[in-house]
């Protein structure tokens, strides 16, 4: 059975935890700053990351060296996603992140996927809308962007995003697809963030037999 460090130990960080005790998994420590961990208690872990696109920047050389493998839901890096993936590589520690690790909204990913490649070239324009609490440091949020380059890739549209941060929204996501003659709305409201911990917590059950950097819906 693996073991888990937990980088962050905000609202994301206590929801994983309750996962991994629901689980059985040991929870080694939660941190806020992990590259204060000792190396050595480091590479019998896997590292679970939500913490903030800055923190995740300035983190991720000391936990592709030092851990057994990681999992990360920390989103707003994509710009340097090349670096990240060579120094996980060079480092030969797996890594499985995801812009939202919820089952349901990678079963959204594939739905809309499937309808995108289904309705290329029959002149439907796609646009995302996304709705977050206010909290959230990025925007669109991971998950609208992935939509984006989902929409852009099969049905060869690039879409509008548009983000809205109201109160305590967990996420709302919304994809359109209309054209002349109809409209099609694909929809995911997460109710919580238990949705995010149990993908993670999944992800990290499997990197016991994964190697190399993975996107989360592609393992699923």
């Amino acid at each position: 059975m693996i073991k888990v460090i937990i980088s962050g130990y905000g609202r994301m960080g206590h929801m994983v935890e309750k996962e991994l005790q629901k689980r059985g998994i040991e929870l080694v420590e939660a941190s806020e700053d992990i590259t204060g961990t000792d190396p050595a208690k480091a590479k019998e872990c896997v590292c679970i990351d939500f913490t903030t696109p800055d923190a995740f920047r300035a983190n991720y050389p000391f936990i592709a060296r030092h851990f057994k493998a990681a999992v990360v839901g920390t989103t707003g890096w994509n710009s340097i996603e090349a670096d990240v993936r060579k120094a996980f590589e060079q480092a030969g520690t797996p890594l499985i992140y995801a812009s939202n690790f919820s089952l349901g909204v990678n079963a959204l990913f594939a739905a809309v996927k499937k309808a995108s490649a289904l309705l290329k070239g029959n002149g439907y324009t796609p646009a995302v809308e996304e709705t977050h609490h206010i909290h959230k440091l990025d925007a669109p949020s991971g998950t609208a962007v992935t939509l984006g380059r989902i929409l852009e890739a099969e049905l060869g549209e690039k879409p509008e995003i548009t983000s809205h941060r109201i109160g305590e929204v967990p996420g709302i996501h919304t994809v359109t697809l209309k054209s002349d003659c109809d409209e099609i709305t694909l929809k995911h409201e997460a109710f919580s963030r238990e949705g995010l911990a149990k993908g993670a917590v999944v992800a990290a059950l499997m990197t016991e037999n994964v190697t190399g950097v993975h996107e989360f819906s592609e393992l699923l």
